[in-house]
């Protein structure tokens, strides 16, 4: 299995940062979450002037066998349908990109359709989506390795550009299922605090979700009475969400910022979490989703979400929103003038 090599910042600096951030023209913490962002970029990057440069958005797409056990409103065909909308340019998650200036890559990690046509789109279809995890494993271990390393890999490409901040969002039709599964079974939640609405599912449809859900972790435990995080990561998980993992770690291991988005994403930064756990210094959380159970699996992280505005499209999308707010933490720190150059009083 690859292994990622990741170190937490060093703190001797922390004090500097600080002090800079304490003497800018302002009240003290008057800039509130702003302050603790450019503490947060400062220290990953090690510097007093921290940069954003060239920022990548990640997209990967893949399919779920669990989809066909009806737990998902929208059908599997909204997977490919959507990868090649992207291509053209009419998804909510590339009028962001073009509104952020993000360089958007989209990725085929096991989308069940052929995509090779579309020469915008990188193929890595690892299969044509995940086994049914009702009956048995969604990856082998190999097809797991496989996913954390082509994330770890459109990562390096991403920073070999130049790029130090890094967005990650995912298609997968079905994917809240895994989402869920893995905040019981990673986090301690109890499973029916877990499940929610997905693509719409409400009513009778959200009962089945949850009674499919619950019948397959009944089914994994008994086959793995003693789980490590790795068996219930790819028991359950999707190419596109493993993939992700990967791409978080390797994003942490090359010291860039990790920008995380809704529910799939926070449930693959949970994960990737329980594996390293100092890849959390990394993650900056775009927002708290309109997703059931959102906020609890950003509390298992003590994340504080940059946007709280009903948002559950996926795509990266509420995170690609947040980066305006990014961007200004830098900017503070970097272009507001101190006390002492602006010849005003400091009163504290």
């Amino acid at each position: 299995m690859i292994q990622f090599n990741i170190d937490r910042p060093d703190s001797e600096i922390k004090d500097k940062i600080q002090n800079k951030i304490d003497n800018l023209n302002k009240p003290k913490g008057s800039l509130g979450f702003l302050e603790t962002l450019a503490m947060q970029i400062s220290l990953i990057q090690q510097s007093l002037t921290p940069t954003l440069s060239h920022p990548c958005h990640l997209l990967m797409g893949a399919d779920h066998g669990i989809e066909r056990e009806g737990v998902s409103l929208s059908p599997r065909d909204v997977t490919w349908q959507q990868m090649i909308n992207f291509t053209k340019g009419g998804g909510g998650v590339n009028m962001f990109c073009r509104q952020h200036g993000f360089e958007l890559k989209i990725i085929d990690m096991g989308v069940d359709h052929d995509l090779t046509e579309c020469k915008s789109i990188i193929n890595r279809k690892i299969a044509n989506g995940t086994k049914d995890f009702l009956y048995e494993p969604a990856m082998s271990e190999e097809e797991m390795d496989k996913a954390l390393t082509i994330g770890a890999e459109m990562v390096d490409r991403c920073f070999g550009e130049g790029c130090n901040i890094i967005c990650i969002g995912e298609m997968g039709i079905a994917n809240t299922s895994p989402s869920s599964i893995w905040l019981n079974l990673l986090g301690g939640v109890p499973l029916e605090e877990c499940v929610g609405a997905g693509s719409g599912v409400k009513g009778t449809q959200l009962s089945h979700k949850y009674e499919v859900l619950k019948l397959s972790v009944e089914k994994f435990q008994n086959g793995f009475p003693h789980p490590s995080v790795n068996d219930i990561i790819r028991y359950f998980g999707g190419f596109e969400m493993v993939g992700a993992i990967g791409a978080m770690l390797r994003a942490a291991e090359k010291k860039m910022l990790v920008m995380v988005d809704g529910f799939i994403m926070s449930a693959c930064m949970l994960a990737a979490s329980k594996m390293y756990p100092a890849v959390l210094d990394y993650a900056v959380f775009g927002h708290c989703g309109d997703e059931h159970a959102h906020a609890r699996m950003l509390s298992l992280m003590n994340a504080r979400p940059i946007l709280n505005i009903g948002m559950r499209l996926g795509e990266g999308t509420g995170a690609l929103c947040a980066y305006p707010i990014i961007e200004s933490s830098v900017r503070m720190i970097n272009e507001m003038n101190n006390f002492e150059n602006a010849n005003i009083t400091k009163y504290f």
